[in-house]
């Protein structure tokens, strides 16, 4: 048996186990192998008969004297009771609905592990698990530190712990990826000796030091294939973009508020780095209502002014229209002509036009700037001479689309890449799902912007925040209603109709209300926050597809139904849609619980959405923040992306490494690592 054995060809795993086991990825022995605990449970300790006491969890080590099975008719279940011995003293056992036990375990030296209770003659041990003692050998399921594994349906950490024990052996195949001096430096264990140590440590230290030794190897390969990324990036050439300052000037003059600093600072950051024959790959990141779109902006004119094309890819057809129409009337004045494109719209500046025109135009160089939704990585859409391009919300595309775009420059350089995003990213996170890009900062939102007031509003408080809307409706204000995330689309979209219904006529009956959910047709989206824009409705009652990019400058009111459903970046972005001009704003988080939760506190004591997406990262992990889960991320890789000392290492030798071995020449291992790593993960 090797480390490329199917595992179907494993002893033991038949053609169900098999089915099983590749539902959750694992197609070979080393793939077995590398299928870690998530955590350990600790049996390692023997307790007396004689010291044992009620509610414990306890594991003994004796002999089964007596044991016997019989049926309860009442409850149609089988007990099997036992009487167990360890020279200290003798204790009942219960099991429920096991009676093969009664012929495996009689006159038996086992481990039990499991709750002590009392019953009306005493007290017993309740349904332990058990294993036989075996002479000479060492306990696999108890008395240990017992390893547990992500589970699934038909898949125990018990048969696991059997399975993979057996596959041990094999290990000796493994060759380590880590240099040697790597691992000296920074006392790591060999990659033999960590196998061991995960599956089947003798105490916890031992295992925390294999979780180190492999954390370290799943980072410090991110790490390189992101500066690999970066240096690749450096060595591309791409068109230079002379800086038109008088240009840029004018467009500021042009402004209807004054720049931020850090608005002036990034702005400048990127117009540098378009200057020069290298692509540049920036990330913007900024905070709800910190003002990307202006400096986007001052990129998008210059590279125009220049002769050349830029694109900006966003998420969705709604954020789309957004971004066209506010692009719109920032270029008023400047001649620019804008393109947009959807699977639903195609527009040239005013005009509505097929997509065949669009796209004629497109490649003959007769449209400057190019707003889509995927539509843009289409392989019909070819561009002139593409030589900027933006995305927006980066962590909601796959890498292929990413990439697909950037390639469709319709010539030999390679276009300069920006990306924006409003959801704040912690330092952890940015170092490595987004290492190989610089990083420009917007820190202030502008002067004339109140702090949104937000409060939790609890089930008896619903009537009174129904009463300040209405209030704020008179004072010719609007507001969002948001109606919880749901598992399902379908589900989403029949709570927010029910709620629609509910306020239209009974809450709001005097009120014009509009309804926004994703299985709206096109059109009728566009002409819902159309109607919204031009204060045609006064409340906008909606799914979560608000979350981002939505500018309404009256609109003073969010309410969250089901805040506690929402995660802490989302609700900060939710928020964020309101409070856009000099008008005090309000965000009411609904609650069915009586108590609020940590993050619904964090929100209301906290306007900074850096310091929230921080608290995110701490109380959900990366995952469920941004999708990370899905990227193909190693999973200890994953657990330790908020562990900035750790992160920082890694980057740093993997800086050193690449500084003396940029093509890691006579590292075949490492060099395999990174391909595998391409091929699972969105980093590319």
């Amino acid at each position: 048996m090797d480390l490329e054995t199917p595992i179907e060809a494993v002893p033991r795993i038949g053609a169900a186990y098999a089915r099983k086991l590749k539902k959750l990825g694992l197609e070979t022995v080393q793939d077995l192998l590398f299928y870690f605990p998530h955590r350990y449970e600790n049996l390692s300790q023997i307790t007396p008969v004689k010291e044992v006491k009620e509610k414990t969890k306890v594991c003994l080590q004796g002999k089964i004297t007596e044991i016997s099975s019989h049926p309860t008719f009442r409850h149609r279940l089988t007990i099997t009771e036992a009487l167990f011995q360890d020279g200290t003293g003798t204790l009942k056992v219960v099991w429920f609905n096991q009676p093969y036990l009664a012929e495996e375990l009689l006159n038996q030296e086992v481990y039990l592990a499991g709750r002590i209770k009392r019953g009306k003659e005493g007290i017993y041990l309740s349904s332990p698990v058990q294993e036989k003692v075996k002479k000479g050998e060492e306990s696999l399921h108890l008395a240990r530190l017992v390893p547990i594994y992500p589970e699934t349906k038909g898949l125990t950490s018990r048969w696991l712990r059997y399975i993979i024990k057996s596959l041990l052996p094999v290990k000796k195949q493994l060759k380590d990826p880590l240099p040697p001096e790597i691992r000296k430096k920074y006392k790591l264990l060999s990659l033999s000796l960590a196998i061991d140590a995960i599956h089947f440590p003798q105490s916890l230290a031992k295992a925390e030091k294999a979780r180190a030794r492999f954390a370290f190897e799943e980072l410090f390969i991110l790490q390189l294939q992101a500066l690999q990324s970066k240096m690749k990036n450096a060595s591309q050439s791409a068109s230079a973009i002379p800086i038109d300052i008088p240009l840029v000037q004018k467009f500021v003059q042009s402004l209807d508020f004054q720049l931020t600093p850090s608005q002036k600072k990034a702005a400048w950051q990127i117009l540098k780095d378009l200057a020069k024959s290298q692509p540049m790959s920036r990330l913007l990141e900024g905070d709800v209502g910190s003002g990307k779109t202006v400096v986007a902006a001052m990129a998008v004119l210059n590279t125009a002014h220049a002769k050349y094309q830029a694109a900006l890819m966003v998420p969705t057809s709604v954020l789309a229209q957004q971004h066209f129409q506010t692009f719109s009337r920032l270029f008023q004045g400047f001649r620019l002509k804008i393109g947009l494109l959807t699977n639903e719209a195609s527009r040239l500046n005013r005009r509505s036009l097929p997509p065949e025109e669009l796209l004629e135009k497109l490649a003959t160089g007769k449209v400057d700037f190019l707003i889509g939704t995927h539509s843009l990585i289409q392989n019909r859409v070819q561009f002139s001479n593409l030589a900027l391009v933006i995305i927006d919300e980066q962590h909601r595309f796959g890498v292929r689309q990413r990439a697909r775009l950037k390639k469709v420059s319709g010539q030999k350089t390679v276009p300069h890449f920006l990306s924006l995003t409003a959801t704040p990213i912690p330092r952890t996170l940015a170092l490595t799902l987004y290492g190989d890009l610089d990083l420009s900062l917007l820190t202030e939102v502008p002067a004339n912007r109140l702090p949104v007031q937000t409060k939790i509003i609890g089930p008896g408080e619903k009537s009174a925040s129904y009463q300040f809307i209405r209030q704020e409706a008179k004072a010719r204000h609007q507001a969002f209603i948001v109606c919880p995330r749901i598992e399902s689309e379908e589900e989403a979209v029949k709570t927010v109709k029910a709620e629609y219904k509910k306020l239209s006529r009974e809450i709001f009956p005097e009120l014009k209300i509009g309804l926004l959910h994703g299985r709206l047709k096109p059109a009728e989206k566009e002409k819902v926050i159309r109607d919204f824009q031009a204060h045609r409705l006064q409340i906008l009652v909606s799914t979560s597809v608000i979350e981002v990019g939505i500018d309404i400058p009256r609109a003073t009111v969010m309410m969250i139904e089901g805040a506690e459903r929402f995660g802490l970046a989302q609700l900060h972005q939710l928020r964020g849609r309101v409070g856009r001009s000099s008008r005090q704003s309000f965000c009411f988080l609904s609650t069915e619980f009586t108590t609020a939760n940590r993050r619904l506190r964090a929100l209301v004591n906290c306007q900074d959405g850096f310091e929230l997406a921080e608290k995110d990262l701490e109380l959900r992990g990366p995952g469920d923040i941004y999708g990370a889960s899905q990227w193909g991320i190693p999973d200890l890789a994953m657990a330790n992306l908020n562990n900035l000392p750790l992160i920082e290492k890694t980057r740093q030798v993997a800086k050193e490494l690449l500084a003396k071995n940029p093509e890691l020449q006579n590292l075949p291992l490492l060099r395999q690592k990174l391909k595998l790593l391409q091929k699972t993960t969105h980093l590319e």
